[in-house]
């Protein structure tokens, strides 16, 4: 077996297809480092495990000494990506996109090589006059457009297709033709977008590039892949504490799939479920954080989980300082501990990084609980005096220490 096809085979391991046949191997004949490209839309800041399994591709690229060409979508963030939607994506502002943006590099560098990365913002060739866009444009039909399951979905189901979002992938397509790339990545449902800018590249002279095709991590919830608007991601910036506890909530069933493709081993298959599922927690809490980090994150979640104790490390807030409008003293002034009602919500979304809206509805779901105890659905506002040294719990993992002292 000649070098190229070793390395086509080992840079292929994990990926659920490389088209056309045969192609990497060929560009990779020509000895030379290869540019390969993947494209992110900075729809939401941060990147969770599911983005992971294709940048773990990108630096095995990276570390047999090819280019990796990450592009930030800041004008194609602007349409939204159609691939797996029925709907229309909501549009953001620049200044999200740009934020989103910064962010995704910063914490795509935590798996990359900093040093072999040409980072890029697609508006740096997208950016163009009308006449410029018709000369790309005119160069691909509708029909060939259609063929993709999204939008023949959608029109099956009598759902509206934005004449924007007809434009994605061909935009995404001159990507390609923009950095000349050789090798495109993405999941499986990004499938007819990278074909596309195969199509893209040749109607502009450029050697179409080969494609690779990664799995779809399954979120928390075992069901759907993973995503922030989902709610069943784990997040590579989560505290550590966090991220343990999501990962030993994944079921069973996907805990395989999260070996494979987070860490590249299978699951010792002496261990029992929930030990292999611990052994996974505590590699990945390590990897993205530190080995006491992990140990300490353990240490907690045997706390609370196994022996339903409040954590040892729990932050501190002055309940005082969430009173509804118009309650305690004159301003500048502590209010006495027997007048004014706290308001939960508002407390929590602060403390928590929340929306009150999220904390309001994690109340009404008995997803707070105060001393253990579960508050009642509707009970947002609770009297001061009533909080001063008990513990608020929300969710499963995240605890407060409430301040003052108790009434009575």
């Amino acid at each position: 077996m000649t070098d190229s096809r070793v390395e086509a085979a080992r840079l292929a391991e994990d990926a659920v297809e490389v088209l056309p046949a045969g192609a990497l191997e060929r560009q990779l004949e020509l000895g030379r480092p290869l540019r390969v490209k993947l494209g992110i839309d900075p729809t939401a800041p941060d990147i969770h495990l599911g983005h992971v399994v294709v940048l773990r591709k990108l630096r095995q690229f990276q570390d047999a000494g090819h280019t990796v060409v990450l592009i930030v979508g800041d004008y194609t963030a602007r349409i939204g990506d159609p691939s797996g939607r029925s709907a229309e994506r909501p549009v953001l502002s620049e200044a999200e996109i740009d934020a989103n943006g910064r962010t995704f590099e910063q914490q795509a560098a935590r798996i990359l090589d900093p040093s072999m990365i040409e980072a890029r913002r697609n508006s740096e060739w997208l950016e163009m006059s009308s006449g410029e866009l018709f000369g790309i444009v005119r160069r691909f039909t509708v029909a060939r457009l259609l063929e993709r399951d999204d939008f023949a979905k959608r029109i099956e189901a009598e759902q509206p297709i934005s004449i924007l979002e007809l434009l994605y992938p061909v935009l995404q397509g001159y990507d390609s033709v923009a950095i000349e790339a050789d090798v495109e990545l993405g999941g499986t449902d990004q499938k007819f977008n990278l074909l596309f800018g195969r199509d893209v590249q040749d109607a502009f002279g450029v050697a179409p590039q080969s494609v690779l095709t990664m799995p779809i991590l399954p979120g928390t919830d075992g069901v759907q892949r993973m995503s922030k608007s989902l709610g069943n991601y784990v997040g590579v910036t989560e505290e550590p504490a966090e991220m343990f506890g999501k990962l030993m909530s994944i079921p069973d069933a996907v805990m395989g799939a999260y070996w494979r493709l987070l860490i590249g081993e299978d699951p010792d298959p002496g261990l029992a479920p929930v030990e292999a599922k611990r052994e996974l927690a505590r590699r990945l809490v390590a990897w993205f954080h530190e080995p006491e980090a992990s140990a300490a994150a353990e240490r907690r979640f045997d706390r609370v989980h196994i022996r339903h104790e409040v954590p040892e490390d729990v932050p501190e807030v002055d309940p005082a300082d969430y009173l509804r409008d118009g309650d305690g003293a004159a301003e500048g002034a502590k209010p006495d501990l027997r007048d004014g009602e706290v308001h939960l919500p508002r407390l929590i979304a602060a403390e928590l990084e929340l929306s009150t809206s999220e904390a309001r509805r994690l109340i009404d779901q008995g997803g707070v609980r105060l001393d253990g105890e579960v508050l009642e659905p509707g009970r947002f506002d609770l009297p001061l005096g009533e909080l001063g040294g008990r513990t608020l719990q929300v969710g499963k993992r995240r605890f407060l220490r409430l301040g003052g002292s108790p009434s009575g």
